[in-house]
């Protein structure tokens, strides 16, 4: 997600005490059972921030989504079927998606019908025999969910909502569920296939990865994508509506594509004729790319973030227009490029090489952040709300750094996910930059260069934690940085600064929580102003 903006979610909290007792249940029930005989599947993965997301007992290996959009109208209910394989990781009696959509129609498991429950936003599902352990086995959920229209006041929407012209989806970091059944966790990715059955009226429908072609049937189209990359359920992309399709040839052997809402592609087309030479700038810096193509999804909308879409990044289309902000700049791509650039690092720090619990939500918004503030050094520029260059938001970081990890938590251990700003915190972008900026000080720049290269390489396509980090950074170092790294991503106080004896960090002050200087920082300050007064786009 974008460095000026962030969000999370609180509708999980009110399931979880539901959830726990139900966990509960499940364990009593799995401690009763002899061993090796069929039990239920746990109700989810052990996330401290997320108890109920995620599920137990199976490897979800590939999904296939087809929807059916009924209009061409924005917000409307969809019908969808979803085709999960997966293999199980134990005996299974029952087992779990995450589902918080309208209906579930139908279930089957093998071709045969399942009976099925929902708890919350729990979709039990009880097979018509049991599965045996390392047995492969398809799920087929018929269901209906719905796009809709966002409140005018909301900045923040995120699911599966409407445009100007159509609909996308947001799944970060619990909302992929809204749009379909899915274990929804970062944790147990599989490739996708998607099958978009609109009216032919509609201009363009997209999803995540490569185009496989459109076969139209009187007054319908069905649009196919295959994305054969694992995927997290939370970087899903399927938009449908008046959106041009904008083919910008390879780069560095990356085939580059936009959408662009049609309302708004003249006005885009110069911020977004800059992704080759960014693409071209994250392969010189941390090496092959790791997907089949990339491109922006351009979104008449009116919201507050950009999100790293799996192959299409998702991003308001104001966000180019800096000027609808009431930013006069003299170069305005100094306001987009570096949000572009961290939303194309996330495609190899946080996407291909994904967090296994939030917790670890470091390491995609601290690397992503490291080299949106790398391109801002390189092209000479300047933060455009602070003023500052690369030394200098380091060393600002580093100041106030007792202070976020009293308000936030460290950067390694966020302390909740219950407000907006909680998760997607100022010290897991800036302080997860701060801890990679203190690591190179020890290790020397040609060493951390080395590592982050690994670090992407050697764990593509796979969801990892902290201390897999914390072991490459060990074997690249030639010693063991455990108590080092550990210290600056646990520690309640800010450790000394390598190489700045001089640099100090400032007392914590109580008061406003550091969610209020981060809206301030992140320029909430220009888009609660410009929202009033209506002179932002809607």
């Amino acid at each position: 997600m974008s460095a000026f903006i962030s969000a999370s979610s609180r509708r999980h909290l009110w399931t979880i005490p539901l959830a726990l007792l139900v966990a509960g249940l499940l364990a009593v029930a799995a401690q009763a059972a002899p061993p090796g005989a069929p039990s239920p599947g746990a109700p989810g993965i052990g996330d401290q921030l997320f108890p109920t997301l995620g599920n137990g007992g199976y490897d979800a290996l590939h999904y296939d989504l087809a929807l059916r959009y009924p209009t061409a109208t924005p917000a409307q209910p969809v019908d969808g079927v979803v085709t999960m394989l997966a293999r199980a990781t134990q005996s299974l009696s029952r087992f779990n998606l995450d589902y918080a959509g309208d209906t579930v129609n139908a279930v089957t498991v093998g071709g045969a019908p399942a009976t099925f429950s929902r708890i919350g936003e729990e979709l039990v599902i009880t097979p018509s025999r049991p599965i045996r352990r390392h047995k492969r086995f398809v799920t087929r959920v018929s269901f209906r969910g719905h796009t809709y229209e966002p409140a005018v006041d909301d900045p923040f929407p995120f699911g599966w909502f409407s445009t100007a012209t159509g609909s996308v989806t947001a799944g970060q970091p619990d909302r992929g569920d809204d749009i379909y059944p899915v274990n929804d966790t970062p944790a147990d990715k599989a490739t996708y296939s998607f099958r978009l059955n609109v009216p032919s009226s509609v201009r363009t429908a997209v999803a995540n990865g490569r185009f496989l072609g459109k076969r139209s049937q009187g007054d319908r189209t069905v649009w196919s994508y295959s994305e054969r990359h694992p995927m997290a359920s939370e970087l899903i992309q399927v938009a449908v509506g008046d959106f041009e399709v904008v083919n910008r040839g390879s780069t560095a052997g990356v085939p580059l594509r936009d959408v662009v809402e049609s309302t708004q592609a003249a006005r885009d087309e110069d911020a977004l004729s800059r992704t080759p030479a960014q693409m071209g700038w994250m392969v010189d810096n941390v090496g092959r790319y790791p997907f089949e193509n990339y491109g922006i999804l351009s979104a008449d909308r009116l919201f507050f973030y950009a999100l790293e879409s799996q192959t299409l990044s998702l991003f308001p289309s104001w966000l180019f227009t800096p000027e609808d902000l009431g930013l006069e700049l003299e170069h305005p791509e100094q306001f987009y490029e570096p949000i572009m650039v961290h939303e194309l690092a996330h495609m190899w720090y946080g996407d291909s090489v994904a967090p296994k619990y939030w917790t670890d939500v470091w390491l995609n918004e601290g690397h992503a952040t490291w080299y949106e503030w790398e391109y801002t050094e390189e092209k000479g520029w300047v933060d455009v709300f602070s003023g500052r260059n690369f030394e200098q938001r380091i060393r600002q970081t580093y100041a106030i750094e007792d202070q976020l990890r009293a308000d936030f938590g460290p950067p390694g251990a966020p302390k909740s996910a219950e407000d907006v700003f909680d998760l997607f915190n100022q010290n897991v972008y800036d302080g997860g930059a701060l801890v990679l900026y203190a690591l190179r000080q020890v290790i020397g720049d040609p060493a951390f260069r080395g590592l982050e290269r690994r670090w992407a390489q050697q764990y593509r396509d796979e969801s990892v934690t902290t201390e897999d980090f914390i072991v490459l950074a060990s074997k690249v170092a030639h010693r063991d940085m455990s108590g080092f790294l550990k210290d600056w991503l646990y520690s309640p106080t800010t450790p000394r600064m390598p190489g700045h004896p001089d640099w100090t960090v400032d007392p914590v002050q109580t008061g406003p929580p550091a969610a209020t200087r981060m809206r301030e920082q992140r320029g909430e300050r220009f888009s609660t102003r410009m929202l009033e007064s209506g002179q932002l786009r809607r």
